[in-house]
């Protein structure tokens, strides 16, 4: 007589079919890519849900945020930007692009402890957990760069022809933020002690990325390779690049963080692959 299996026997002989080495499964991901629209959706709802300005809160972080460095670098006498940028402009792409980059990394990290109603009853591939909170901030990231278009306009900065490349940058953001994402969200199940360290990740990732200075006039240029390892300094370096269209490409921070992010999101797949089969039972 044929002895019955449960879910979770059916789920454990699925996983110990699939590949070790296989990073993801682009094919399954995209047949539950629906399922990823309707978590980000559900996402945005919770978010904004009784809240009394909604959307505005979106204006009110980064307007709060370039106010107080404002000041700050009017009261030290010295501006963080090139002289023919206005730093407003300056600061706000690259608060714009850490407003994304910040918000994605802050859900995705905790999607998976923050669903485990779902992932002990229900199969699907985890990863779309992660990923649909990267989708969720997308709104609030159209907001933004809203916010940057007005400014632009209030102090005549017109867009260069540099801007065709922006959603490469943006897209590069992303890629960043998924790749810590994955890391730390398969960690923050195994170790639910790792919540605590991403608040104060993304305080160090503020200071040590490019949001409120550029490279090239703040960082000394001898230390400027060290400071191109943090994979995200290239995308808002490259975002700031093409929306001001002033100075050169930044061609140092690009070219090192692009072999450091595919270390970074190929090991963080990997490591998510390995341990994904005991979520259920760790969660």
């Amino acid at each position: 007589m044929e002895t019955p299996h449960s879910r979770a026997d059916d789920e454990l002989d699925w996983y110990s079919a699939r590949s070790p080495y296989k990073l993801a499964d682009v094919f399954e991901l995209w047949r539950y890519r629906q399922l990823a629209v309707i978590l980000a959706l559900r996402d945005i709802k919770v978010r904004y849900r009784q809240t009394i300005i909604g959307l505005v809160w979106a204006l009110l972080q980064p307007l709060t945020q370039l106010v107080i460095f404002g000041v700050l670098f009017g009261l030290l006498g010295r501006s963080p930007v090139a002289a023919n940028v206005p730093f407003v402009v300056s600061a706000m792409c690259g608060l714009a692009l850490w407003q994304l980059f910040s918000q994605s990394v802050a859900g995705a990290s905790l999607s998976l402890v923050e669903n485990q109603s779902l992932i002990t009853k229900v199969y699907f591939p985890r990863l779309v957990l992660p990923l649909s909170s990267v989708l969720a901030v997308l709104i609030d990231f159209g907001v933004a760069c809203g916010l940057l278009a007005a400014i632009m306009a209030w102090y005549g900065v017109a867009p260069a022809a540099s801007l065709l490349a922006a959603p490469l940058f943006v897209v590069l953001a992303l890629l960043v933020a998924a790749a810590i994402s994955v890391w730390l969200a398969a960690l923050s199940v195994l170790y639910r002690d790792f919540r605590y360290v991403i608040p104060f990740f993304l305080q160090v990732a503020f200071f040590t990325s490019p949001v409120i200075y550029q490279t090239d006039v703040l960082i000394p240029a001898a230390w400027r390779p060290v400071f191109a390892l943090n994979p995200l300094a290239g995308a808002i370096d490259g975002f700031r690049w093409s929306i001001t269209g002033q100075g050169g490409f930044p061609w140092l921070t690009v070219i090192v963080s692009l072999p450091l992010l595919t270390v970074l999101l190929g090991g963080g797949l990997f490591y998510f692959r390995q341990v994904e089969r005991t979520f259920a039972d760790r969660i």
